[in-house]
């Protein structure tokens, strides 16, 4: 395990989709070696206040109410977990519809996702985990309150969805029928790809039809019911722009499985403290 630093750049667009302004940054990664040419990277996400969910009549109404969150800093995927790092710890591919150890694996269920964490937790001996929903938009909006972090609209030069729709006034794009490997688009602020599209990546959360009642701080909101249906976010490859929004939520059951179903990992922080 080693632990580096990597500038970037990431681009803000107008509703027309065109790029007004591109800001250099960088993140602090910490790479994980799962076998010898398999590779896990974790970028730092920093604490921090933000607005969850939607404002006004905006969005869906399980986006509602919106509401301050408070985040503790922790660490989360770069990229969706690929085919090569879900072999790795699995000692198995899912039968995964669109084949390449660099796509995002696909096919998984939740129970699978959980089952992949305890492996992998196992495996290096650190807590690797699912993001708690919180957590996921906290690190998808990178501090941005627009639709999503790239500003007012999404283009198919941002991320992989299909392009044949619009959200705004940006002009047509291009539906591409299949996942995208990590790293094909601009990052985030916070240094994470492909946080619009390309796969739905599950939470840890139980599905609760609005915001009513959620916590205040960055944890899974759980039930009693361990059946209850799970949370997904992020859109895909399959979505129009709209149902990949920073706030956009998907619910699905915990056996689910689907050719746009995902994953993303958190990592808990306390190991590092002294690292930081």
């Amino acid at each position: 395990m080693e632990i580096i630093a990597q500038e970037f750049e990431t681009p803000t667009v107008d509703r027309q989709g065109k790029t007004v302004s591109l800001t250099r940054a960088s993140a602090r990664i910490l790479i994980e070696a799962l076998e010898k040419q398999t590779l896990l990277e974790m970028v730092f996400i920093p604490g921090g206040i933000f607005k969850m969910g939607s404002p006004g009549r905006q969005g869906y109404e399980d986006e509602h109410p919106q509401h301050i969150v408070s985040i503790a800093p922790f660490w989360m995927g770069k990229q969706p977990v690929t085919q090569a790092q879900w072999q790795s710890v699995m000692k198995k591919l899912t039968p995964c519809r669109f084949k390449g150890a660099c796509l995002p694996v696909d096919n998984v269920s939740w129970q699978d996702a959980q089952e992949f964490c305890s492996r992998l937790a196992r495996k290096t001996g650190r807590v690797y985990r699912l993001p708690a929903e919180a957590e996921w938009e906290y690190a998808c909006r990178a501090g941005s309150p627009s639709a999503f972090h790239f500003g007012e609209t999404l283009t198919t030069d941002l991320a992989n969805y299909v392009g044949e729709h619009i959200y705004l006034d940006e002009s047509k794009g291009i539906y591409r029928h299949t996942t995208t490997e990590g790293g094909s688009f601009p990052p985030n602020a916070f240094g994470l790809y492909d946080m619009h599209g390309n796969v739905w990546e599950w939470c840890a959360d139980a599905w609760h039809p609005d915001y009513q009642g959620a916590p205040y701080v960055g944890t899974a909101w759980d039930g009693a019911d361990k059946k209850a249906a799970r949370v997904l976010r992020g859109g895909c490859w399959h979505e129009i722009p709209g149902n990949c929004r920073s706030a956009t939520r998907l619910r699905g059951e915990p056996g689910e499985r689907e050719d746009f179903f995902g994953l993303r990992l958190d990592l808990t922080l306390d190991f590092l403290q002294s690292d930081l």
